[in-house]
C-alpha cells in the first residue's frame, strides 16, 4: 500500500544522490552587496583549528514507548506517529535496503485478517492516511482518521507491526519496486536526487550512512522473507520507539496504545556503533549518464547540529544564502535571477529531505553526524563550472563579509514568520517534539525563534567563522560528458559566460573574479562514475 506514504530512495557503498527545485516568491529578493563593500567589523574571535574528524557524538536515548501527546479534544483528527531509532545504519553488510522494505512491507503488505487489497479498501472509506517511511537512523510508521473511525483504524495500525501478513507475493512485489527505484528512479529518471545520493556516499565512504537508504542492487537482489521476518523483531523493539499521539486524545486512548504496542519485542538488536568521519576535504565524483544538464551538490560533513549554540546563527546565515525554494536567497538572486543559470539554489544547515508536498524539510531524519550542503540545479552543461564557482564566491563573501545590516533584518523577520509554519500539522508538531528528544532540544522551535530575537549581525558572523568551511566542500556532479568536465575540475582553466541578453555593468566587473575562482578540488582526488553501474553493490 503507498497511498499517502513517503519513503526514501537509497544506495550503495560508493555513492548516491538527489535534490529539487522550485521557487515561491516570499519575502524581498536580497541584493547582494558590490563585492568592494566590506564595512569595518569588530575583530572576529580567533577561528579554532578545523577538525580532522566528525565524532559520534551519540543522539539521547528517550525511554522504551515514551509518550509524546499534544491533546486537542477540539480537533476532530486523531494523529499517530509511531518513530523507532532504526534506519539503514541497521542493514547488514550484503542486504543493503532490508530496513527499508521491511517497513514498506508492514505498512503496504496487510495484516493476519486483511490482505493488501482489503486494506487498501478498508482505509479508502475513513480517508485515513497510513504510511512509512525510512532514512539513515530513523523509520516513521504515522497514521491519521477521524475519531468516528478511531476503533477500527487502531486495530489496523498497530496490526501492520503486531500481526502483519508479510506474504511472499506481497514481498516479491515490494521488492520488484525497490530494485526499480534503484535501477529505473535512482539511476535515470532523477538527476537531482542522483547528485544528492552520490555527495552522501562521497561524504560518508565506509561508514553505515554510505549506501543508499533504498538498498543497492545486489543488496536487494539477496533480501529474503525470512531476512525481513528476522529484523522487523531485532530493530523494531520496545526500546528503540517513542509513540506520539496528536488532536483529541484521552488518557484511555493513551493506555490502549501503550498496552497493544508493548506486544512489540522488548530488545532486539545492539544499536550500531558509529565511526568518526574524516573531514577530508577537496574531493569530488562526476556521475555520467545522458542528460541534458548538470546537476551539481557540494558540502561537507560538520559535528555542528541542534543543541549547540552555533547552529541558529549559522542556519540563519544559509537561509539568507539560500533557503530552500525561497526566492529571497543570495545565491537564487545571483546566479538565477540576475544571470539566468538555472532553477534553483539553496544552502541547508542540516541533511535536508523535503516533506512531499510542501518546501520544509522532514522530520525525524535526525542524524548523529550531520552535513552542510549546498545544492545548484540544473545547469547548462557550459556553464556548470561558472555556476560552481559562483556558488563559492558569495559563499566566501558571507564568511568574510558577514551579512549586511538591512539584509539581516529581512532575514530574521522572514525566519520568525516562516519557522511557524514548520509546525501547522499535528503530524510536523509531534515529529518537531520526538527530534527534540533525541537531540536534547526541548521546545526547539521556540528556542530558534527566542535566538533569532538575540541575533546580531556581528554574532552571526562570528558564528560563521567558526562553522563555515569552504575549503572543506566535497562535490558530486551529473552529467552527460564526464570526461571533459572531469578534465576541467582538475585543471581549472577560466570559465566565461556569454548572456543572452545586456547585464549591468557592475555584474560583469563582479563576473571576472568568478570566472577564475579557486576551486577547492584536488586533481588526484576526482573519480568518473557511470551511472549504471552506481549502487550495484
Amino acid at each position: 500500500m503507498r497511498p499517502l506514504m513517503s519513503r526514501s530512495l537509497a544506495l550503495c557503498a560508493v555513492l548516491c544522490l538527489g535534490g529539487c527545485a522550485t521557487t515561491s516568491p516570499t519575502a524581498p529578493a536580497p541584493e547582494a552587496p558590490p563585492p568592494q563593500a566590506e564595512q569595518p567589523r569588530a575583530q572576529a574571535p580567533a577561528e579554532p583549528p578545523a577538525p580532522t574528524s566528525v565524532p559520534a557524538a551519540p543522539l539521547k536515548r528517550p525511554e522504551p514507548l515514551q509518550l509524546v501527546v499534544q491533546a486537542n479534544p477540539a480537533s476532530p483528527i486523531v494523529s499517530f506517529r509511531l518513530v523507532f531509532h532504526s534506519g539503514s545504519v541497521d542493514d547488514p553488510k550484503g542486504k543493503e535496503g532490508l530496513t527499508s522494505l521491511t517497513a514498506d512491507l508492514l505498512a503496504e503488505g496487510g495484516t493476519q485478517s486483511l490482505t493488501s487489497a482489503q486494506l487498501l479498501d478498508v482505509l479508502f472509506p475513513m480517508a485515513a492516511e497510513l504510511s512509512s517511511s525510512t532514512d539513515k537512523e530513523f523509520t516513521v510508521f504515522a497514521g491519521r482518521v477521524h475519531k468516528d473511525h478511531l476503533p477500527r483504524f487502531l486495530d489496523i495500525f498497530t496490526d501492520v507491526l503486531l500481526k502483519p501478513r508479510l506474504s511472499p507475493q506481497e514481498f516479491e512485489r515490494l521488492r520488484a519496486r525497490a530494485l526499480s527505484d534503484v535501477r529505473n528512479g535512482l539511476r535515470s529518471e532523477n538527476d537531482e536526487l542522483l547528485g544528492k545520493v552520490a555527495l552522501d556516499a562521497l561524504l560518508f565512504q565506509g561508514h553505515p550512512y554510505a549506501h543508499f537508504v533504498g538498498g543497492t542492487e545486489k543488496g536487494l537482489e539477496s533480501i529474503t522473507l525470512e531476512d525481513v521476518k528476522a529484523h522487523a523483531a531485532r530493530v523494531f523493539t520496545q526500546d528503540r520507539l517513542v509513540i506520539g499521539l496528536a488532536g483529541p486524545v484521552d488518557e484511555a486512548l493513551q493506555k490502549t496504545v501503550v498496552s497493544r504496542l508493548s506486544a512489540l519485542p522488548a530488545t532486539g538488536a545492539p544499536r550500531v556503533e558509529l565511526p568518526a568521519v574524516p573531514t577530508t576535504g577537496g574531493r569530488a565524483v562526476v556521475v555520467q549518464k545522458p542528460t541534458l544538464s548538470t546537476a551539481v551538490s557540494m558540502g561537507y560533513v560538520t559535528p555542528l547540529r541542534r543543541g549547540d549554540p552555533d547552529f541558529f546563527p549559522v542556519a540563519l546565515a544559509l537561509s539568507y544564502l539560500g533557503e530552500h525554494r525561497q526566492s529571497s536567497g543570495v545565491l537564487f538572486n545571483e546566479l538565477r535571477e540576475k544571470r539566468g543559470l538555472n532553477y534553483g539554489d539553496y544552502a541547508y544547515a542540516e541533511h535536508f529531505i523535503e516533506q512531499p508536498g510542501s518546501t520544509y524539510n522532514r522530520t525525524n531524519i535526525a542524524r548523529t553526524q550531520q552535513d552542510i550542503t549546498l545544492w545548484i540545479r540544473p545547469v547548462v552543461p557550459a556553464n556548470g563550472v561558472f555556476a560552481t564557482r559562483g556558488t563559492l564566491y558569495f559563499l566566501d563573501r558571507l564568511v568574510k563579509q558577514g551579512i549586511p545590516a538591512d539584509k539581516f533584518e529581512l532575514s530574521r523577520g522572514f525566519l520568525l514568520g516562516y519557522t511557524r509554519l514548520w509546525e501547522q500539522t499535528d503530524q510536523r508538531r509531534l515529529g518537531y517534539a520526538i527530534d527534540s528528544l533525541f537531540y536534547g532540544t526541548p521546545g526547539f522551535l521556540e528556542q530558534y525563534r527566542d535566538a533569532l530575537a538575540k541575533m546580531t549581525p556581528e554574532s552571526v558572523h562570528a558564528a560563521v567563522r567558526r562553522q563555515l568551511r569552504p575549503e572543506a566542500l566535497n562535490f558530486a556532479f551529473v552529467t552527460q560528458d564526464a570526461e571533459a568536465l572531469t578534465k576541467l575540475l582538475a585543471q581549472q582553466p577560466p570559465s566565461p559566460i556569454t548572456y543572452a541578453s545586456a547585464k549591468a555593468p557592475a555584474l560583469l566587473e563582479e563576473d571576472k573574479a568568478i570566472i577564475s575562482w579557486p576551486l577547492p578540488i584536488r586533481p588526484d582526488a576526482i573519480q568518473a562514475v557511470p551511472a549504471q553501474s552506481f549502487m550495484e553493490k
